[in-house]
């Protein structure tokens, strides 16, 4: 089932500002350039939801996304991007790990990687501190119409290998193509079950 409506809800640079946690939620974030702003508006079938840029970096706000009014999808700014200062780089840690560990009803975070690039320590250190935190997050694999079916799978056994050697179970991978639209249903899918599960049990506990 195709989302149905999506439209902004709120940007804010301070994690205490965000929506009340009413609502079940999604975090998207990745290195700066990985496609995340296409890979939005790709899931929620709104072409210029997320502002998409050829400039690296340009998210730089907690975004936050109403979709078919039951959930929240956040756009979060990228990691990594090293054409700005110091300064500016820990401002941007400090407001994504303050937002990542201060939302209850954040269900998954979608930890984006380009398909066409060998895995990187930055993602690799990134979900290390996410597991270690307890924080339940998946790995999306862009831009992967750019990969014969070969190179593709060649590029997940990888990753899935490196994990390995320190995780005992590797995360669930999804494959996507903001151009194809490959991955829509696979992600929509998945975040279905956890909306249902999440309700049932805010209606128990009232």
């Amino acid at each position: 089932m195709p989302v149905k409506q999506a439209e902004f809800f709120v940007s804010n640079s301070d994690p205490a500002k965000c929506p009340p946690p009413d609502r079940p939620e999604y975090a998207f974030i990745g290195r700066s350039n990985v496609g995340k702003s296409s890979l939005i508006n790709m899931l929620t079938g709104r072409s210029s939801l997320a502002k998409t840029s050829g400039k690296p970096g340009k998210t730089q706000l907690i975004n936050h996304f109403i979709i078919d009014n039951e959930w929240y999808l956040v756009d979060l700014p990228g990691y990594g991007y090293a054409q700005v200062g110091k300064a500016e780089r820990e401002k941007f840690a400090a407001l994504i790990d303050g937002y990542l560990t201060s939302r209850p009803n954040l269900l998954c975070i979608f930890v984006l990687v380009d398909s066409r690039i060998d895995p990187q320590r930055i993602d690799l250190d990134f979900m290390t501190n996410l597991g270690e935190r307890g924080l339940p997050f998946v790995v999306v694999f862009t831009k992967t119409e750019k990969l014969s079916q070969v190179k593709l799978q060649a590029a997940l056994d990888r990753y899935k290998a490196i994990l390995l050697e320190t995780w005992e179970e590797a995360p669930t991978f999804f494959v996507t193509s903001a151009v194809t639209a490959l991955g829509r249903e696979d992600i929509l899918g998945f975040i279905r079950p956890l909306n249902v599960e999440y309700g049932a049990a805010k209606q128990a506990s009232r």
